[in-house]
């Protein structure tokens, strides 16, 4: 089978979530994880975390569903995050041996699951 032809090389890609409370959620994703803006847009701020892209878009209603996962580099940058997380973390930090990987699961102010993670 013939491979398909691919197409032109794109520049990556973005999630977009619908929020109710932008400008909460935003400050959240800033000032707790570490994010950045990328770019700001009417209504529309799209934040950027160690080249992932995620943008938080003025809705009527606030979508939660699917998980931002951040990866970091080792379990000890993991167990800062729980600490910088402290009440929206969901648990501790513990190994997920099906996945091989260190992890921990927050709760942002919309109600949306972040996900801190390594992999071993």
């Amino acid at each position: 089978m013939a491979e398909p032809e691919r197409p032109h090389e794109a520049a990556g890609g973005i999630v977009f979530f619908r929020t109710e409370n932008r400008e909460g959620v935003v400050d959240w994703y800033r000032d707790v994880v570490g994010a950045e803006t990328w770019l700001e847009q009417p209504g529309c701020t799209i934040l950027e975390f160690e080249g992932f892209r995620f943008g938080l878009c003025d809705g009527e209603a606030t979508e939660t569903e699917g998980i931002l996962t951040f990866v970091y580099d080792d379990a000890a940058a993991v167990d800062a995050m729980h600490e910088r997380v402290g009440d929206a973390a969901d648990e501790a930090p513990h190994e997920n041996e099906t996945y091989d990987i260190y992890q921990f699961f927050a709760t942002d102010p919309d109600g949306r699951t972040a996900e801190f993670q390594t992999f071993r």
